[in-house]
């Protein structure tokens, strides 16, 4: 699976400052309030909310706006409905890109998201088109610099980890996402500090583009998850070792 989430790796490089804190902390207030609407407010008892709370406390989220996200998805607070939406999509030279959204307006999101694809060199497909390339997994990556692949991989196989791969300075390793909790707990309890850590979509195999292609692809994609709606995004693209976005490097 080497090489399967680079861009994983590029976003939590690129995003070190976190200067977009507010704009993360607002998407993961979002998630925490559809979780405890669908499933309840009690993070014990719904998973999904747990996995969402356990986010925002790795993005250090305070405590009172997670409360505030759950008493709004409960109802005991007010806040707008959100509803949840998968988009399919082609980014240039036909790399799949899987756009996950929670929105309280689906015609603007659709026609800003469609926007923003033909701008970039995309455009939108119909459902079912690229779905059937992806699979729901947790994935938490850590520095390479600071730990040795063989100490993460024996924990997190022991913890029932799918795949550790080492993949341009990063370790990452794959999960079910029912599994994801777990291992992620034995890997703290053993000492490791994830660098992130979530519940995504990771494409079963990959395509490579000319480096101008894949320039303009991974634009396109943090283009889309700048939008305010995106949850997540998802590709298969392929991103060669050591690849940068500076055209110039």
């Amino acid at each position: 699976m080497s090489g399967h989430s680079k861009w994983a790796s590029i976003k939590h490089k690129k995003g070190a400052v976190d200067a977009k804190r507010g704009k993360v902390f607002t998407k993961i207030i979002r998630e925490i309030s559809i979780a405890a609407r669908l499933g309840g407010g009690d993070p014990e008892a719904n998973p999904r909310l747990r996995t969402a709370v356990l986010k925002a406390k790795i993005a250090n989220m305070p405590k009172d706006n997670i409360d505030r996200a759950i008493k709004k998805g409960t109802g005991d607070l007010g806040g707008s409905d959100y509803v949840e939406l998968t988009y399919e999509a082609y980014g240039p030279g036909g790399v799949a890109i899987l756009i996950e959204a929670l929105t309280d307006n689906k015609n603007r999101t659709a026609a800003e998201l469609r926007h923003i694809l033909s701008r970039g060199g995309g455009n939108l497909g119909e459902s079912g088109s690229v779905a059937y390339l992806f699979k729901r997994k947790g994935l938490i990556t850590f520095d390479a610099a600071q730990y040795s692949e063989d100490a993460i991989l024996e924990v997190a196989l022991e913890a029932s980890a799918e795949d550790v791969a080492k993949t341009d300075g990063d370790i990452e390793v794959v999960t079910e996402p029912e599994e994801f909790e777990p291992v992620l707990e034995a890997l703290q309890k053993a000492g490791f500090e994830q660098s992130s850590a979530e519940v995504t979509m990771i494409a079963d195999a990959y395509v490579a583009l000319a480096d101008d292609k894949t320039r303009q692809a991974l634009r396109l994609i943090e283009n889309l998850e700048d939008h305010d709606d995106v949850q997540s995004v998802a590709s298969n693209l392929d991103i060669p070792e050591g690849f940068s976005l500076d055209d110039s490097e």
